[in-house]
């Protein structure tokens, strides 16, 4: 039986131990254990290979699924095929039908339905008036795909997708083809239309920024396992793991190996005083600190040797080697220091790292 749409009801997702294995034997997910909220703006992220894209087409059909079952509501929909499934996808190619007008691509969909199902001219002609106006396509529906920007293909491509008023969004990297400017205002319009609509969505992702902007909660995935389920702030602050403090973060966590004896981290020639709070682990342990929590000390603290340094205008970003270990640091311009050193000049800061800010993981 397919889901049906129930109007404003709840619609939540659950994957329950799901797994995707292929005939070669490679495991793309394993056991999956993951929940969306209704009206929840989802992000899965996470590299290349990592298993994101499997798992959203594993939710819209067109993947099966090996062992587990993924639920809408309290229907398992593992049998169903995607177009029973109450879902609209907009994937990373526009995919649109370059033969048809803006508002033909954009009635489409609902034009094929058959039956019970097949909605009157009228309605049709409605809902994509509605959704023209959402995206502000009002202007531009008489024209072919070709004569429009790549900006407004994705977002006719996403119209496409909202016309049927899906119980849930699918979303797989929609915003890859984009050049940078465009990317930052897509991604405002989608929160937007998130906030104003309230269809609960699952984004797939490899881009850490646009998973930081738009989700309510991200689901960082790596090797087919789920490495952490929580908000975006969360996880920046509070990273599950090494691979979660790597990934998210620009420029990337610091991480340095080496072990905590008696209240110091030691790592080669390395060694620094840390708060009491990180010392109640012993022995080998990777230690973490973002780069913007580098403290900058004129008396005292590590010395290093500046590398190279990165003028971003109303910030730098310091590359610098502390005995033998690659710090980044992150700061405001700064005064006192001058930033417009060579790289072959002789040139040392002092920083302090043994804070309460940092992390400590295991190896």
């Amino acid at each position: 039986m397919p889901v049906e749409s129930r109007g404003d009801v709840l619609v939540k997702v659950r994957f329950n131990g799901v797994s995707k294995r292929y005939e070669d034997g490679t495991l793309a997910v394993d056991s999956l254990n993951l929940e969306v909220n209704d009206k929840e703006f989802l992000v899965l992220v996470g590299p290349s290979g990592c298993g994101k894209s499997t798992t959203l087409r594993m939710l819209a059909g067109l993947e099966e699924v090996t062992d587990g079952e993924i639920l809408i509501d309290d229907t398992v929909i593992n049998h169903l095929p995607p177009g029973a499934r109450g879902l609209g996808m907009v994937f990373q190619s526009y995919a649109l039908y370059p033969h048809m007008n803006v508002h033909d691509n954009l009635s489409f969909g609902l034009r094929m339905d058959k039956g019970e199902n097949r909605l009157a001219k009228a309605e049709i002609g409605e809902r994509v008036s509605e959704t023209a106006e959402l995206l502000d396509l009002q202007d531009i529906l008489d024209k072919k795909p070709r004569d429009i920007s790549g900006g407004q293909r994705q977002r006719v491509a996403l119209g496409r997708a909202l016309v049927r008023r899906p119980r849930v969004l699918l979303m797989d990297e929609p915003l890859s083809n984009l050049d940078a400017k465009l990317r930052t205002r897509m991604r405002v319009e989608l929160r937007r239309l998130h906030e104003e609509l309230g269809t609960t969505t699952v984004y797939v992702t490899h881009d850490q920024i646009e998973a930081m902007t738009l989700a309510d909660r991200i689901a960082v995935m790596d090797g087919g396992v789920l490495q952490q389920h929580s908000t975006p702030l969360e996880a920046y602050q509070n990273p599950s793991n090494s691979f979660v403090a790597s990934f998210l973060g620009t420029p990337p966590m610091n991480l340095i190996r080496g072990e905590v004896l008696e209240g110091r981290f030691v790592a080669g020639e390395l060694s620094f005083a840390i708060p009491k709070s990180l010392s109640k682990k012993e022995g080998v342990c990777i230690y973490g600190i973002r780069p913007e929590d580098v403290v900058f000390s004129e008396h005292g603290g590590i010395r290093c040797t500046i590398i190279g340094v990165e003028h971003l205008g109303g910030e730098n970003i310091w590359h610098l080697d502390a005995m033998g270990h690659r710090i980044l640091a992150r700061s405001q311009q700064l005064d006192h220091l001058d930033a417009n050193f060579s790289q072959n000049d002789d040139k040392h800061l002092h920083i302090e790292i043994g804070l309460p800010s940092a992390r400590i993981f295991d190896v």
